[in-house]
């Protein structure tokens, strides 16, 4: 015991002090919140529509980016030769609505609205989610997990997964909604008390993503239940949910 004891002691404190100090850095290679330059758009020219594969890239008549639909795949700003669209390093991308994740200008943009009061007096301090994966392919679920390891250490703000929907307070859900999943969901989202909220995390969750158009999908959980935060990414980065989670509850206000 004592070897163990002198072994965490040398390993030093493990856990991210993001938000009370500075958030991990980024790798050179992360596609953060698209920034969209009007000005440099190019009227004539569709080759970010062209290549975009969901359809997330569209002129009407102004050039917009629709983050749900999105899957960082960057190629639109490796296209773009005025760079129009580029990928910047901001992480913080999670909305309140699902149309706020329309990018057409930098101002424009609202990251997610703290919970309600009446809500808050009830979950701000103590979270639950009953998580789901309704037909992902286990990265956006990798990234939630992630949020339980020492590094991260999700449980010390209040919020934890739970195994039983009964015990929880709200639904996180990933994955394009499965036609073998809707059943299972329903009966999930049915089985947590009021009040409860519904969380959306990654491009299947929110639009379906690359599954958009599949025919044993649903295109996402929108229309099926009311969404109280959407966290787009594919998969989103922990740090890009983790950031939606507090702000929700109130822990980051700015």
């Amino acid at each position: 015991m004592l070897k163990e004891i002198s072994t965490r002691m040398k390993q030093g404190y493990k856990t991210i002090k993001f938000p009370a100090g500075t958030p991990p850095k980024m790798t050179e290679h992360y596609c953060g919140r698209p920034i969209v330059n009007q000005a440099l758009c190019e009227k004539d020219c569709d080759a970010c529509i062209q290549i975009c594969p969901t359809g997330a890239i569209s002129k009407e008549p102004r050039l917009k980016l629709d983050l749900g639909k999105c899957v960082f795949c960057s190629e639109c700003e490796n296209i773009c030769e005025s760079k129009a669209i580029f990928f910047s390093d901001d992480f913080s991308m999670s909305t309140s609505k699902r149309e706020d994740l329309l990018v057409s200008t930098e101002e424009t943009f609202k990251t997610v609205t703290e919970m309600r009061t009446e809500l808050k007096k009830i979950l701000g301090r103590s979270l639950k989610l009953r998580v789901v994966s309704a037909g992902g392919c286990n990265a956006c679920e990798a990234d939630v997990n992630v949020l339980g390891t020492i590094g991260w250490d999700l449980g010390r703000f209040g919020i934890d997964f739970v195994a039983s929907p009964r015990h929880a307070d709200g639904l996180l859900i990933t994955g394009p909604v499965t036609q073998n999943m809707v059943l299972a969901l329903k009966k999930t989202y049915d089985a947590i008390p009021e009040d409860k909220i519904v969380i959306a995390v990654g491009a299947c969750a929110l639009s379906g993503g690359l599954f958009d158009l599949h025919t044993e999908t649903e295109a996402g959980i929108e229309g099926i239940f009311p969404v109280d935060l959407w966290i787009p990414g594919c998969p989103p980065n922990p740090i890009t949910i983790l950031d939606g989670l507090l702000r929700l509850t109130g822990k980051i206000k700015k």
